[in-house]
């Protein structure tokens, strides 16, 4: 559940000079057993304390990325009250200054000092390369360079380049194996307990006999 925020005018804004966040980051919210109640667990917290009259939203998530060590948050909130299932995101100037309202008059009411309850979540970016088509003609000729990338992959480039070469290569030597070419007529050549006719591949194009003796 996300909760929402409400709008205060300014004359119930807090006089103190400065305001204080319990930044937790680095954890989970999970249920806790046996009653089910959402808790925070793991990660960090620290406490962050900005200056209420000049802070604005943008300069709050510098000092929070500055905090936690990472290069760009989610914030959520957690209103007085409310549990952890129902935390509110900061995303502008505007719900900044509603959430210290909110914590304004939940100082009034109980006459004690409130800490602003903020949760960071970092941001993740995903990023789908995409591999160009290989042609065969291209890795024949040798002017095929695999594209550079910093993911891991568990089959590489290279790997896909020498099945295309090696399958290349078994085409050419079986179209040009002298056993089916219709122009490789062998000569006569003489029979006998001696003699054992044999071929060998063609070399440089065209095909050679070789005459095994008994010895």
């Amino acid at each position: 559940m996300v909760g929402t925020l409400k709008k205060f005018s300014s004359c119930q804004v807090s006089s103190s000079n400065s305001v204080k966040f319990v930044c937790s980051y680095g954890g989970k919210i999970l249920p806790r057993y046996p009653d089910g109640e959402f808790r925070y667990s793991g990660g960090e917290t620290r406490l962050l304390s900005v200056a209420r009259s000049s802070i604005s939203f943008s300069e709050l998530m510098v000092k929070l990325c500055e905090l936690c060590g990472y290069s760009s948050v989610s914030l959520r909130c957690q209103l007085p009250g409310e549990d952890l299932d129902a935390l509110v995101s900061i995303k502008t100037d505007e719900d900044l200054i509603n959430l210290m309202e909110e914590y304004d008059l939940a100082e009034k009411k109980s006459s004690r000092p409130f800490k602003i309850k903020a949760f960071l979540f970092p941001l993740k970016s995903i990023r789908k390369i995409i591999s160009p088509p290989v042609s065969v003609s291209s890795v024949a000729a040798g002017k095929y360079s695999p594209p550079s990338s910093t993911t891991s992959s568990p089959v590489s480039n290279q790997s896909v380049v020498n099945s295309h070469y090696q399958h290349l290569r078994q085409n050419q030597i079986s179209k040009s194996s002298p056993m089916r070419s219709s122009n490789f007529h062998p000569q006569a050549v003489p029979h006998g307990p001696y003699y054992y006719p044999s071929c060998i591949p063609p070399h440089q194009g065209s095909p050679r006999q070789v005459y095994l003796v008994r010895s």
